[in-house]
């Protein structure tokens, strides 16, 4: 019985747990405004099947507030051109091969010129559905109409639904890249103490050039977080939330480009002393040691960067902080380890000098001073690009002095 139970629990968890991703999300709100657009375009509309508005709305719904927006405004004007086409087209011309070909080539250049982006398509498709129709006045505002109902109810939906803040699922991608990123620096560090034979170097260089893979889908995840932070009532710091969160993946990156020239070198360095190992005994645990220890740094900074309450982050920049200093001494003590072997077998002295140089990239970029640095930079520029873009909306928040919170609580987030 209490197994039984127990079972139920845990499904019912994890049902809740599901309904926040974005594909669950996604389908269930699409469904809801399609069907409700067509219920309201039954009776408004004087088609029999007015299909056009829960299409509309299918298209219309999106995740975030700002992508349903956006995307509404850019279809109802696609629809709009196309029907204005087909009305120009319908009184002149028939229905025939040339005039059809004729059509689509307007409407797709004047697609183009109105800027409809991915609705380009839908400006030939207005205009051909409407074309081919007998009356076509009538059925041209009809479709019209059953648009602009659908990108009502498109909009209706996300505002009384109000959508979920991706954040959360951002920071959990960005913190699981950081983890991958260590487990790939602890299996660098493991060959620098025994003998890497070259094809297990190069195969750790390919895992490091594949993590690229990974850059692409925490950014695609960050993005339509950036979408979800805007426009939206609940979020007081859309702007301080997403410089935080991008400038943390923009330093990963950072990271792992310099994993992988790390990887290279190493490459290299077994390739040029095969079979022997890479480096002396001494050197190679202390360069083991060194590895886990930026490793380490670099999941506490993902930590850092994806952390809200003010609290949690403080302890986690104090940790970083201790991590960044234990690596820098382990760090002097491997040059001075890397010195002496180089004057004993000066061969190899450029791939030494790049494993440091390399590994000192990634303190700095890791450094919490230079990320500070780095926000505010970020914010300025965000903030000059928002002043150059709305000149008016700037003189009036500076005439009713409005307070400018993004600033004041940077340092806050950024810890």
């Amino acid at each position: 019985m209490h197994e039984a139970r127990g079972e139920w629990t845990a499904s019912v968890a994890k049902i809740v747990e599901r309904r926040r991703e974005p594909v669950v999300v996604q389908t269930l709100r699409s469904t809801a405004a399609a069907t409700i657009a067509y219920v309201v375009a039954i009776h408004l509309s004087p088609e029999p099947a007015p299909l056009t508005a829960p299409l509309t709305a299918l298209l219309v719904v999106q995740v975030t507030l700002y992508s349903t927006i956006t995307t509404a405004i850019r279809r109802v004007n696609s629809v709009v051109v196309g029907v204005v086409i087909a009305i120009g087209f319908s009184s002149l011309v028939g229905l025939t091969w040339w005039s059809l070909g004729l059509i689509i080539l307007a409407s797709l250049v004047v697609g183009h010129l109105v800027r409809v982006d991915e609705f380009v398509p839908e400006v030939a498709i207005s205009a051909m559905l409407v074309l081919g129709v007998t009356r076509v006045g009538s059925t041209a505002w009809a479709r019209v109409l059953e648009t602009l109902i659908g990108a009502v109810v498109g909009l209706a939906c996300n505002l009384v639904l109000a959508p979920p803040v991706w954040v959360g699922v951002a920071g959990e991608q960005i913190e699981d890249l950081a983890r991958r990123m260590r487990q790939l620096m602890l299996r660098v560090g493991e060959g620098a103490v025994a003998h890497t034979p070259f094809h297990v170097a190069a195969e750790r260089l390919h895992e490091a050039r594949r993590l690229d893979n990974d850059i692409a889908g925490v950014d695609a995840a960050l993005r339509q977080a950036e979408d979800s932070l805007k426009l939206n009532p609940r979020v007081r710091e859309g702007l301080l939330h997403r410089v935080v969160l991008r400038t943390g993946l923009d330093t990963l990156e950072i990271c792992t480009v310099v994993l992988r020239v790390i990887a290279r070198s190493l490459t290299d360095l077994a390739k040029e002393r095969e079979p022997r190992p890479l480096f002396e005994p001494q050197a190679g645990i202390v360069l083991q040691e060194l590895l886990s220890e930026v490793a380490d740094a670099i999941v506490s900074f993902a930590v850092l960067v994806t952390t809200d309450v003010t609290q949690n982050a403080e302890s986690a920049e104090e940790r970083l902080s201790a991590q960044l200093a234990a690596a820098a001494a382990t760090r002097d003590k491997l040059a001075q380890l890397f010195l002496d072997e180089v004057r004993r077998d000066p061969s190899q002295w450029q791939l030494h000098g790049s494993v440091l140089a390399e590994i000192t990239r990634i303190l700095d970029e890791l450094d919490t001073e230079h990320r500070t640095r780095r926000l505010f930079e970020e914010l300025d520029r965000c903030a000059r690009e928002q002043r150059e873009r709305r000149p008016r909306l700037t003189r009036l928040r500076g005439r009713l002095r409005l307070p400018r919170r993004n600033r004041s609580t940077a340092s806050g987030r950024s810890r």
